[in-house]
């Protein structure tokens, strides 16, 4: 099967790799990608098919947020993952988060879609931002979700001179 090649999508202070689910025997160049981006978290929002214990070795933490593919995520993975990015990028600026799901087309997307809409961009612009790195990503269920998502905002600047994205 071919894999889309990982994609970085960076906004601001944030940067996010996109990439596809690995198997045990692709599992040395997976790691290589996430090195060569600087990621040192990885989200897997699909069923685990590899041993995270050799990413972790290179000092990658594995987190798991897995939701139904082709589905909008539930309350409790969007709860989990603005947490981590808030945390995550205030305790670290410039850091990197990988995400994958099965192909990185449809529930990672979303999930990067999601932070850009929480640091002030409007669905339309955060869907056209990751496509056009990403051809292909997002469904209709997906869409309808990230038009109709409420955002708290809990990723933008707290500086009142700023209008873009950033944690401080």
């Amino acid at each position: 099967m071919n894999r889309l090649a990982p994609v970085e999508i960076s906004y601001d202070s944030l940067r996010f790799l996109i990439t596809h689910n690995p198997t045990n025997a692709q599992l040395g160049r997976f790691i290589e990608d996430l090195k060569a981006y600087r990621a040192n978290t990885l989200v897997r929002v699909c069923a685990a098919t590899y041993d995270k214990a050799p990413v972790e070795q290179e000092g990658i933490r594995v987190m798991d947020m897995p939701f139904e593919d082709g589905s909008a995520p539930p309350d409790q993975v969007v709860e989990s993952w603005l947490s981590l990015l808030e945390t995550k990028f205030r305790d670290e600026p410039g850091s990197c988060v990988a995400v994958h799901c099965v192909a990185g087309l449809g529930r990672a997307p979303v999930l990067v879609a999601l932070a850009l809409i929480e640091c002030g961009m409007t669905y339309e612009d955060a869907v056209h931002f990751i496509r056009l790195k990403r051809r292909g990503a997002f469904n209709s269920k997906q869409l309808l979700f990230l038009e109709n998502y409420k955002p708290k905002l809990c990723l933008r600047s707290k500086d009142a001179n700023r209008q873009s994205c950033a944690i401080q």
